[in-house]
């Protein structure tokens, strides 16, 4: 993909300090894109920005709550007020917590629903909203998993929520797809990141149960949400793509 594909394009993408969330902002700013950077961690956001612009890229951070409504409003009217428009909006804050079901504590619930769907929601929404306002379209992702299309043990908020974020996308596709707005989710599988990568045994237990032999890699990630926000996918809308070496296929349990 080369940065004749996004040119004039601007991007505020969610959770991205470190992780998938950081590489997607890293090659879409390698690409030309203009990027607001978000992060609840202040101190990491600033890091990550700091990265990308170090390498040439343009990237903003913006620390903050991507659960709080006035605070997306303020990543949008950001994006503007710096950039003139908003074209790529990303929803990839989200929190993963564990728990059996029978024990799930309702602070538990509130929490993983207020980020990964609420947040989600409304950036997808004030979003929107601009792309309206400006004339031109835009594209919209969401990042699901693939426990949002396969049941996992000890993850059912969890799934429920990324289940939810691929309804929303399907069915925001009656409502948006007459303003030139796509909006699409992935679903990455077992992905190496410096998170996942706290857990000792994680690369060797996802290499052996992975179809492909081994987790994916954020790169792996970026480049597909690439896609779905370039003009390469302007005709492809409410659908969700799995990226995770096959797992889902067979669905082996880690444990």
């Amino acid at each position: 993909m080369t940065d004749k594909n996004f040119s004039g394009q601007v991007a505020i993408i969610t959770g991205a300090g470190q992780g998938i969330g950081f590489e997607i902002a890293r090659q879409l700013a390698f690409n030309g894109v203009s990027v607001i950077l978000n992060d609840i961690d202040q101190d990491l956001a600033a890091e990550a920005a700091a990265a990308i612009e170090k390498q040439n890229g343009i990237c903003f951070a913006m620390a903050g709550d991507a659960s709080d409504v006035d605070f997306i409003q303020h990543l949008v009217d950001e994006a503007v007020a710096k950039f003139g428009k908003l074209t790529i909006a990303i929803a990839n804050a989200g929190i993963t917590t564990f728990g059996k079901f029978l024990d799930y504590r309702p602070e538990s619930l509130q929490k993983i629903m207020n980020l990964n769907l609420y947040g989600s929601f409304f950036l997808t929404q004030k979003a929107a909203l601009q792309m309206k306002k400006q004339g031109d379209g835009g594209s919209i992702l969401l990042m699901s998993s693939v426990t949002g299309h396969q049941a996992h043990e000890n993850l059912t908020a969890y799934g429920m929520t990324k289940a939810g974020l691929n309804m929303l996308a399907k069915s925001l596709v009656i409502e948006l797809s007459p303003f030139n707005v796509n909006i699409n989710t992935i679903a990455p599988g077992a992905t190496l990141t410096e998170r996942t990568l706290m857990d000792v045994e994680y690369l060797e237990t996802w290499s052996r149960i992975t179809p492909m032999g081994k987790p994916a890699t954020v790169e792996d990630i970026a480049n597909a949400a690439l896609f779905f926000v370039s003009p390469a996918s302007r005709h492809i809308t409410g659908q969700s793509l799995v990226i995770d070496g096959g797992w889902t296929a067979m669905s082996p349990s880690p444990y």
